[in-house]
């Protein structure tokens, strides 16, 4: 387990940061979070920390010292850690064996908010992403799809937004089941504003997940950074609908870097919002499926291929 210096820094990480800063994690990864922290306000390295190959050049190291003036003090850094919400990072119980895929992409650490465990929830996890501006047919998939999805055990991760997100948190909630949603804001931030009651329900029976410090809005790069954490949380990646370019096609493509079981639900021809599904079939290598039955089975024979 970390010790409170370390806790500390990579709480302090997560003002500082910008979203999958490779660099920084690879300096974070090195030496620690507290030597970086060090470094970063001091210019020089601890004396007995001394990463190698340097982690980096003097642009990015005046850009992190710029950075700094996001800091919170110390003492409203410890009163954050206080909670809620709760500082989950590498080397405590809850952090999630997912993350690691992600290399020196992976967050620094993550703040929730919620009731539930984020590393047990995700262990027997689909991450459902898809339009904003779904169609009632993905919609009424995603929901289904969750619901019985959730019904069977598994926990629904998705991104909070409208559209097909929404649906597929509300399948996995009426089910009475755990659902993760993962914000491209701060996990004490309600956005979109519509979803205040959504999010709460959210919270109250599953858990509310976000790299971005508490108090911080969404912006587009944030929104990109969040879907490497939806795919990387979860067993694998189920698109309901998207179009050729979208946040939803970026989730499966973090999906298939990662070499997650990746589904995709087909649907019209004449609907661009099947454009990216059908592309994921046909040129990704995803699985097609109709049914939540076909997405368990996905999963479960991704878990026992001996070459998975």
């Amino acid at each position: 387990m970390a010790d409170d210096g370390e806790r500390i820094a990579r709480a302090e990480l997560t003002w500082l940061a910008d979203p999958g800063d490779r660099r920084l994690g690879a300096l974070v990864r090195s030496i620690g979070a507290a030597p970086a922290m060090t470094l970063i306000r001091t210019g020089r390295f601890p004396a007995d920390a001394r990463p190698d190959p340097a982690p980096a050049d003097q642009r990015t190291m005046s850009r992190w010292r710029a950075a700094l003036e996001r800091v919170p003090s110390r003492g409203d850094v410890e009163r954050a850690l206080g909670g809620p919400p709760r500082l989950v990072h590498p080397g405590c119980a809850e952090w999630p064996d997912g993350m690691d895929g992600l290399g020196n992409a992976a967050p620094i650490a993550l703040w929730a908010a919620g009731v539930a465990d984020l590393r047990s929830s995700c262990r027997r996890s689909v991450a459902v992403a898809g339009a904003r501006a779904a169609t009632a047919y993905g919609s009424y998939v995603a929901a289904e799809f969750a619901s019985s999805i959730a019904a069977r055990g598994w926990t629904v991760v998705s991104g909070g937004a409208f559209g097909v997100d929404a649906a597929a948190h509300r399948g996995a909630l009426g089910a009475n089941r755990v659902t993760v949603a993962v914000l491209a804001c701060g996990v004490d931030v309600a956005y979109p504003a519509g979803h205040v009651e959504l999010l709460e329900a959210i919270a109250a029976q599953g858990v509310i997940v976000s790299e971005q410090s508490p108090g911080r809005t969404p912006s587009r790069l944030r929104f990109l950074a969040r879907n490497r954490i939806i795919a990387a949380l979860a067993t694998g990646t189920l698109v309901v609908e998207a179009g050729e370019r979208s946040g939803a096609m970026a989730t499966a493509r973090h999906a298939r870097d990662l070499g997650r079981p990746l589904m995709a639900v087909p649907g019209p021809v004449t609907s661009d919002l099947s454009a990216g599904c059908h592309r994921i079939i046909q040129d990704w290598g995803g699985s097609l499926v109709t049914s939540a039955a076909d997405v368990i089975g996905s999963l479960t024979e991704a878990r026992t291929d001996p070459a998975g």
